[in-house]
């Protein structure tokens, strides 16, 4: 055994260790298992929400973009220093309602704010639906990294195989608690790292920063350029906002939101955060330095950029380091995605078939489907197949179309009600599946569309489809949404008077 290898297993014994250690001295309810019991201060949820954003895709997929296409990769610190300025006005007004209404889960505040538990329903199953693909990227992120950088000592589905065993243990035993106390442990671990490689690197090859991208215009000038068609400005610009303001409807990040103590903390966060985003351009650096180092690395090779010159820069212990951080990317983002879907079948599906549950009942529920969406993961991420590449795709566009229905339901008007939020998803989904899984664009049926329109992102075409259905169903529902509304009314005063 190489003491790469003992270095990152060190590291995930202590990982598993903490996220044990986190349940102690509490009593495990369903509110302390989801939400912590509405108690994290402004640092747990700092960490919790950072863990969100430096995944294995930050670690491996972050360079490897670099590496890849250039430019394009800024859009990632771009839209999620967006999405931290907004969440300065919209995360406070869901931990609010969610607060005042005992809420614990995305499904049940979106089931609650629309008075709809079928509509909690959809918005389960959607959560699901794109939370699976996030932790098999996690998981196969975490293999690939423990195989590198124990020099194949252990093979990538063994690692993969024993992460998502710690996962589960300590999300089953202490919930989102596991999580932030991993989290701190893991936040420390990238800080050290990605700032020493994303420093060391261009200076060690190229004698700083500046140089680095002085070779790299020489050898690929257009990768310091977004592209005149496909990864263009309008695709952008579109990627951008949408992804900002669906952000925080990932089911892991509005978990978070939810889980604060107070607004003071969210709102420490929203300006705080963008400066910790930062990081990623030292991710960046490393990418566009293997460019020039280590070319002709292919499609999905990209992603090895970071370790494959980390190997050939440093020493094995090095290397160990670097693998143990980048496992910490798998772990804690991985965790609180497994609870977080779990949390939302929970409520979105287990209460409306048992809405007499019971806590202790609904507890169990939750660690039932952790197991369940663990084993899906699992296999998914050992089996691969395009089932999952097209799931990848789609998983973002998806979630994002519940941008409407959170933005409407922060107004105390019925502008746009249950039946126009359930009808406006649906026609997006239907459009994201059908354009994804027959890679059509826009002008597969517009042949002169202009290549600005046709490289839109494809969630926020689907997006505008979704308000404009949205928007005209809720006006010719409105009347029977009123006639339920005086129906509800009637039985509560008479439930009053008995």
């Amino acid at each position: 055994m190489n003491i790469a290898l003992i270095i990152i297993f060190a590291f995930a014994i202590i990982a598993l260790y903490l996220g044990i250690r986190a349940t102690h001295g509490k009593k495990m309810s369903m509110d302390e298992f989801a939400t912590g019991n509405k108690g994290f201060g402004t640092l747990f949820v700092f960490l919790l929400t950072a863990g969100e954003v430096y995944t294995t895709f930050s670690f491996l997929g972050g360079s490897g973009w670099a590496y890849s296409n250039g430019a394009a990769a800024f859009y990632v610190p771009a839209y999620i220093t967006l999405a931290y300025v907004l969440s300065y006005w919209i995360a406070p007004k869901i931990w609010r309602f969610s607060k005042e209404n005992h809420v614990i889960s995305q499904p049940a505040y979106f089931a609650a704010r629309y008075k709809s538990p079928v509509l909690g329903l959809v918005v389960s199953f959607l959560g699901a639906i794109a939370m699976i693909p996030y932790i098999v990227i996690q998981l196969k992120g975490l293999g690939i990294i423990v195989s590198e950088a124990s020099y194949g000592a252990i093979n990538s589905v063994v690692a993969s195989t024993i992460g998502a065993i710690i996962i589960t243990i300590y999300v089953i035993i202490s919930g989102i608690h596991g999580s932030a106390w991993t989290a701190i442990l893991k936040d420390i671990m990238i800080l050290i790292v990605i700032v020493f490689l994303g420093v060391y690197i261009p200076y060690h090859y190229f004698g700083g920063i500046q140089p680095l991208f002085e070779a790299v215009q020489q050898v690929r000038p257009e990768s310091l350029v977004l592209s005149s068609t496909g990864l263009s400005i309008p695709w952008f610009i579109s990627t951008i906002l949408l992804n900002a303001f669906g952000f925080y409807l990932l089911p892991n990040t509005f978990s978070v939101t939810i889980s604060a103590s107070g607004t003071k903390a969210l709102k420490r966060n929203a300006i705080t955060l963008p400066l910790y985003t930062l990081l990623l351009l030292f991710v960046f650096f490393i990418g566009f330095a293997a460019m020039i180092q280590i070319p002709g690395l292919q499609g999905a090779e990209g992603d090895l950029s970071l370790l494959r010159l980390t190997i050939d820069t440093f020493n094995p212990w090095v290397v160990g380091i670097v693998g143990a951080a980048g496992l910490l990317t798998a772990l804690v983002p991985a965790s609180v995605m497994l609870m977080s879907a779990s949390i939302g079948l929970m409520s979105g599906f287990y209460k409306l078939v048992r809405p007499t549950a019971t806590d202790r009942q609904q507890l169990a529920a939750s660690k039932g489907f952790v197991l369940i969406i663990i084993a899906i993961a699992f296999i998914f991420t050992i089996t691969g197949g395009d089932a999952l590449a097209i799931l990848n795709i789609m998983s973002y566009a998806l979630i994002s179309q519940l941008v409407p229905a959170l933005i409407f339901s922060f107004y105390g008007t019925n502008i746009l009600n249950k039946y126009g939020v359930m009808s406006g998803i649906a026609v997006a989904v239907f459009y994201i599946a059908y354009m994804t899984i027959t890679s059509s664009k826009l002008n597969t049926f517009f042949e002169n569309i202009p290549s600005q329109i046709n490289d839109l992102n494809l969630g926020a075409v689907a997006l505008v489809l979704n308000l404009i259905v949205g928007l005209i169903v809720s006006v010719c529902t409105k009347s029977i949404v009123k006639k339920e509304e005086q129906k509800v009314l009637i039985k509560e005063e008479i439930i009053n008077e008995v």
